[in-house]
């Protein structure tokens, strides 16, 4: 059994990862606000499942991740509602759909200014996985 199947997920493609990797420790120690925010909330089972943040599934990087449930966060800025990256997003997300993945998007501002109503959907998410299984 290899490493993807022993944790149900899939890493990038070799001649990618090392990008990947270095963009996902940048984006570590840059966080954006809202990012940080949420990280603050995720951590330490918080919800009773881990989360990982910058984490590379394929040759994308998960906001924030839970693999034992498959869910990925998603923090979107201003730039993911323009141009080419809406359709970008839109086939990453179908990718990352097909593998078994939940998608959850958030709006830096929804994070910002709406907290409650983003962890009621968080909880409701785990939930709903939960029930499932």
């Amino acid at each position: 059994m290899d490493k993807k199947e022993d944790y149900g997920y899939q890493t990038a493609c070799p001649d990618r990862y090392n990008i990947l990797k270095d963009f996902a420790k940048k984006n570590k120690t840059f966080p954006t606000l809202a990012e940080t925010i949420l990280w603050h909330l995720l951590k330490g089972r918080a919800f009773g499942v881990k989360f990982q943040r910058q984490h590379i599934v394929c040759d994308y990087i998960a906001d924030f991740i839970c693999i034992e449930k498959k869910i990925i966060i998603e923090v979107d800025g201003g730039y993911h509602f323009r141009g080419n990256q809406i359709v970008k997003d839109i086939l990453r997300d179908d990718r990352l759909e097909k593998l078994g993945y939940i998608i959850v998007r958030f709006k830096n501002e929804e994070i910002l200014h709406d907290t409650e109503r983003v962890i009621n959907i968080i909880k409701e998410t785990i939930l709903a996985e939960r029930n499932e299984q």
